[in-house]
């Protein structure tokens, strides 16, 4: 299975439960994750997905699983991640790819490397064992010519999974607990009583509940935005490519300025660049604008904005904004996001590749293909329930989303930690960085550390 296969094919067809405790809105790693542990509490959940399960970025990312470069406040659930990630195989009966073969970011010049060096003081305060490696043994992990690269900080304790073959699994096992999955079911809207929850719509008909989880990746924001929720998402459109089978020169994940490269379970390599970021141009461009300009400050040479407006993606200008939930929705129109890879960015990545690393030479281009990432202005996500700020959600709508990129890796703990919040129970991280108000109540915009 790619994810290049046939994505009108249907795998999870459950029946439309008439009512459920909960009900989860996307089927990618998030919402998936989610429904998992929400079924492992107890609770009765409906998982919709309006397209295919993994059909959209979190089948297309690039398989990291690392604690490597992420902003303090996500560290304590990405180790939760990293511990879930080894027992998850074991515990739903399915290999998911996962194996902890280390991330290295790399450094072409010394003041890069300083750069990445900063990293260690925070590894440190949370046990990571990161450490800073030179030259020559750089040159030795990767077989890149020494002097390649002046050095770099690795964490050998980050890994990788394959998504597509990590996600389907892990629906598979919550639909064992007894999860019901519907796929080419698009949720139109939330059914509400005084400011409640009582349900939601779906283009098969109503679902009664009164706890509802959002985590509707690159979607988040047109399905919050037309229940009255601003939402300042913005999608990222990034190119990805898997090379032919090679000699295994390297089991990690690695990335320098330019180019970021990992080993896959077929002996292929998947490539992308890092030194492009592809901005497809809509009204939220305008919209949230401002509150994206801090990000985009700190390097405006890598982003790329497309004037051009394809009408295949969320933020699209023929995109309608608002629509009653009797009438075919947006999410029907376009049943799995899938972008046209960026013939220039395959063209540079295997140009970058071949001549950064002698074992990608010969190698070719078996696929490639482009994901829509939803990105936030600081680049963390919301993870937030209507418990905590009833002005901007109904009661019983609980948003997940906005990983910006990142959100594979950390998938397993999100959803356990989502899931507990959903049911009231204790959650161990501090929240408060992810709540949805940070975008409205005069909170500076604050960026994490940027790799």
């Amino acid at each position: 299975m790619t994810i290049l296969d046939d994505q009108s094919a249907t795998h999870f067809n459950a029946p439309l439960a008439k009512e459920a405790d909960v009900v989860v809105i996307g089927g990618g790693i998030i919402g998936v994750c989610t429904a998992y542990y929400l079924a492992r509490l107890g609770q009765s959940v409906m998982l919709c997905e309006k397209g295919v399960i993994a059909g959209e970025q979190s089948s297309r990312n690039w398989g990291w699983v690392r604690q490597h470069g992420r902003d303090e406040s996500e560290l304590p659930m990405m180790i939760e991640s990293i511990r879930l990630w080894q027992g998850l195989a074991a515990e739903i009966g399915e290999d998911v790819g996962f194996r902890q073969t280390g991330v290295l970011y790399l450094a072409s010049t010394a003041k890069r490397l300083a750069a990445r060096e900063t990293w260690i003081d925070l590894a440190g305060k949370y046990q990571l064992q990161s450490r800073v490696l030179g030259a020559e043994q750089v040159a030795a992990l990767t077989g890149a010519p020494h002097g390649q690269w002046v050095g770099g900080v690795q964490t050998e304790s980050d890994g990788r999974a394959e998504p597509w073959i990590a996600v389907p699994a892990i629906a598979r096992a919550a639909g064992r607990l007894g999860v019901l999955i519907k796929e080419h079911c698009a949720v139109r809207s939330l059914d509400t009583i005084d400011g409640q929850v009582s349900g939601v719509v779906t283009e098969h008909g109503l679902v009664r509940c009164n706890r509802v989880v959002l985590a509707g990746g690159a979607w988040s924001s047109l399905f919050a935005g037309n229940i009255g929720i601003q939402l300042p998402q913005l999608c990222v459109r990034s190119t990805v490519v898997s090379t032919t089978p090679v000699n295994d020169f390297f089991t990690g994940n690695a990335a320098d300025e330019k180019l970021a490269f990992r080993r896959r379970q077929d002996h292929g390599y998947s490539l992308a660049l890092t030194d492009r970021i592809e901005h497809l141009t809509g009204p939220n461009t305008f919209k949230y604008f401002k509150s994206f300009v801090p990000a985009m400050k700190l390097d405006w040479k890598q982003y790329r904005l497309k004037p051009a407006m394809p009408t295949d993606f969320p933020d699209a200008w023929t995109t309608p904004r608002r629509w009653s939930s009797d009438k075919k929705s947006p999410f029907e129109n376009m049943r799995v996001l899938n972008p046209q890879p960026n013939k220039s960015s395959v063209a540079r990545v295997m140009q970058l590749a071949r001549h950064k690393l002698p074992g990608l030479k010969q190698s070719g281009v078996a696929q490639c293909w482009a994901g829509m990432i939803d990105s936030m202005p600081d680049v963390v996500p919301v993870i937030d329930t209507a418990g905590s700020d009833q002005k901007l959600c109904p009661a019983g709508l609980t948003i997940a989303t906005g990983f910006s990129g990142h959100g594979f890796g950390i998938g397993p703990a999100a959803g356990k930690t989502v899931a507990d919040l959903v049911c009231g129970r204790p959650v161990p991280y501090d929240l408060s960085r992810f709540r949805l108000s940070r975008f409205s109540d005069g909170t500076p915009i604050k960026l994490g550390p940027v790799f």
